[in-house]
């Protein structure tokens, strides 16, 4: 692999789906909760993407982070909780029901590091 198979945040790109696991990150935590992050390229910002995320992650419920803007266009999404929640949700960002248009989401996974107060918009 070279610097050219790489996107911006250093995970290997693949297509329309891209992720990067850390050996066993992926796994469920000892208590079963994971990290999620995730950027979402396309036409994600000033359509209400945010917004929706964060409906979206309240309606699947046991998810705490956030979702954000990002200067070069994309949006970002920090989700914690269930490894299942965190999947449901990132099923919703590559699903095609999202405001906007989305072309593509990298995601890593890893352990939770908790500090959030439910899951906000920045």
């Amino acid at each position: 692999m070279n610097d050219s198979d790489r996107n911006g945040d250093g995970c290997v790109q693949n297509g329309d789906v891209d992720h990067v696991r850390n050996g066993d990150v992926g796994d469920d935590g000892a208590d079963g909760q994971v990290r999620m992050t995730a950027w979402v390229r396309g036409r994600v910002q000033g359509v209400g993407f945010r917004w929706w995320t964060r409906v979206t992650a309240l309606e699947i419920g046991g998810l705490r982070g956030y979702v954000s803007n990002l200067a070069d266009g994309r949006v970002q999404v920090v989700a914690e909780g269930a490894k299942e929640r965190c999947e449901r949700l990132l099923d919703w960002l590559r699903g095609g029901e999202t405001p906007g248009r989305v072309d593509g989401v990298t995601e890593i996974w890893g352990e939770p590091r908790g500090g959030y107060d439910g899951f906000s918009t920045r």
